[in-house]
């Protein structure tokens, strides 16, 4: 039951406000924040006033990434999307591992979760490098340096031969592999204009929520079978190194600042002119700022893992599955994302008469609408899965169900989360999405260490229905960012404001 309408004055607020923000022109402008330095009188931040600023040749320069050939731009988010794709893989992957190597370095089952902690944890610290990072020195640096230091952490992972070594190696494996994730908001917007943005979103948020839901039942067949523990981490260093490599040979700088500094620098060698230079923005977002968006995401990414752990508890322990059996009803979760993706592909046509209608000018407020529908399911597949999986004598495919409205209503809200910060930030969206990343990945860490307590202590049902309330709790906070989403980006120094000109006649000024 996706709204598909609300209170018009809320919409015509959220477009005053967006119109007051955000200056209206082609589908390929993007905010600038201009600053002026008192310092130096001919500033290059003043229009007109210094000729040696190097630009775009005009709105069609094939230079510009918008203006990329599409296959290029595909390509590039594929590339983004299987390497995201192989990094939460490989957080989920251990876990089938854990009593395996608590057994083998003869420590409790919960220093080897530590593995999934840190991982995790590294996730967390990763983003605050690697955002702000890509917005001073491009996006390629981050993603390709990351990209083989997480193959190279995994292998190490793999031939560890203590429990210090693996968590230690885990948890730079997580910090390496965040990259793609704080970077490829920044990444959308350089390369794709506000009607076109939405599906590149779609397909690489379902990969960050498909990974972990595959990882389980994937490494329980590995951990049972004759590889051993080990080879989960060896697969996931030979996928990290694939992606390594085609993010070397196939990503390229995409930020404009920096493909207009290298511009001006050929320009230098060629004339001897050492005046001619690029305007390179150096703003940074402040995490404090982000808190509010974010904090909702965060609970819901740390409910994920909780969410997840119930699986094994279910069908291993419940239905007497074993380990790679037992991790199959996991794809429902992964048919939930799939039909995100579906719906979201049928709403498109939606969001784009929406942006005809407002100049093309996007307001972010906007996505919250598929968000409130999904806070609902969520919260209901998890009273579902609690209460139709805790009893052998109920068909193990109710609690299936039950998880694929809960992967469902959750990727929903963390798809559109995710553009709703990508469209209140825009050029600062890597910094965004690395400030978003740090906070959810914190509580994700957490969730696995009191995991299993929570669920052996009070019981399937009477656990799943704690974290049915929780979300419950938090359905509402779309629905208070749809309303007041606006007000909010309005005193946010760092959300993107430039005054309109109004366009005018040129016959009506000439009279």
């Amino acid at each position: 039951m996706t709204p598909q309408s609300s209170s018009s004055q809320v919409d015509e607020a959220n477009r005053s406000e967006t119109e007051k923000s955000v200056t209206p022109g082609s589908e390929r402008d993007t905010p600038s924040l201009p600053r002026i330095d008192p310092r130096k009188p001919n500033s290059t931040d003043l229009p007109g006033r210094d000729e040696y600023l190097v630009e775009f040749d005009g709105p069609e320069d094939p230079a510009n990434p918008q203006n990329w050939p599409t296959r290029t731009k595909v390509l590039i988010i594929a590339i983004l999307s299987t390497t995201t794709f192989a990094t939460t893989l490989a957080s989920g992957i251990y876990s089938p591992a854990i009593t395996t190597i608590a057994n083998r370095y003869a420590v409790g089952p919960e220093v080897a979760t530590l593995g999934v902690t840190l991982y995790v944890l590294g996730f967390a610290a990763g983003p605050i490098l690697w955002g702000p990072l890509s917005e001073v020195k491009g996006r390629r640096l981050p993603l390709v340096v990351a990209a083989f230091g997480t193959a190279i952490f995994h292998f190490a992972t793999a031939v560890s031969k203590d429990i210090q070594s693996i968590l230690i190696n885990r948890f730079f494996a997580g910090f390496f592999g965040t990259s793609p994730l704080a970077v490829a908001g920044g990444v959308f917007v350089d390369l794709f204009d506000n009607t076109t943005r939405g599906f590149a979103v779609t397909v690489f948020t379902l990969c960050v929520f498909i990974g972990p839901m595959v990882a389980p039942f994937l490494g329980g067949f590995i951990v049972t079978s004759h590889l051993g523990w080990r080879w989960t981490m060896h697969l996931s260093g030979i996928l990290a190194s694939a992606a390594a490599v085609l993010n070397l040979m196939f990503v390229y700088e995409s930020y404009a600042p920096i493909i207009l500094a290298q511009k001006a620098a050929k320009l230098r060698r060629e004339t001897k002119n050492w005046a001619i230079h690029a305007k390179i923005e150096e703003t940074e977002v402040d995490i404090r700022v982000l808190v509010g968006r974010t904090i909702y995401s965060a609970f819901i990414y740390g409910l994920l893992y909780l969410f997840l752990t119930a699986y094994p508890k279910i069908f291993q322990g419940v239905y007497g599955m074993s380990p790679g059996v037992g991790g199959l009803p996991e794809l429902g979760p992964v048919l939930g994302c799939v039909i995100t993706g579906i719906v979201m592909i049928l709403r498109q046509p939606v969001y784009v008469r929406k942006l005809e209608s407002n100049k093309n000018l996007p307001v972010p407020e906007w996505r919250m609408l598929e968000a409130m529908y999904g806070a609902v399911l969520f919260a209901g597949g998890l009273f579902w899965l609690g209460w139709s999986g805790y009893r052998k004598e109920v068909h193990w495919i109710v609690p299936t169900i039950g998880g694929v409205v809960a992967g469902h209503g959750i990727s929903l809200v963390f798809l559109q989360t995710f553009n709703y910060l990508i469209d209140s930030y825009l050029m600062l969206a890597a910094s965004a999405i690395a400030a978003n990343t740090f906070l959810r990945s914190l509580f994700g860490a957490i969730s696995p260490l009191f995991a299993s307590y929570m669920f052996d202590g009070m019981g399937i049902q009477w656990a799943l229905t704690l974290l049915g309330c929780f979300a419950s709790l938090l359905a509402p906070v779309p629905i208070i960012f749809y309303f007041k989403g606006a007000y909010i980006r309005k005193v946010s120094k760092y959300a993107p404001k430039l005054n309109l000109k109004p366009v005018t006649d040129r016959k009506t000024e000439e009279v």
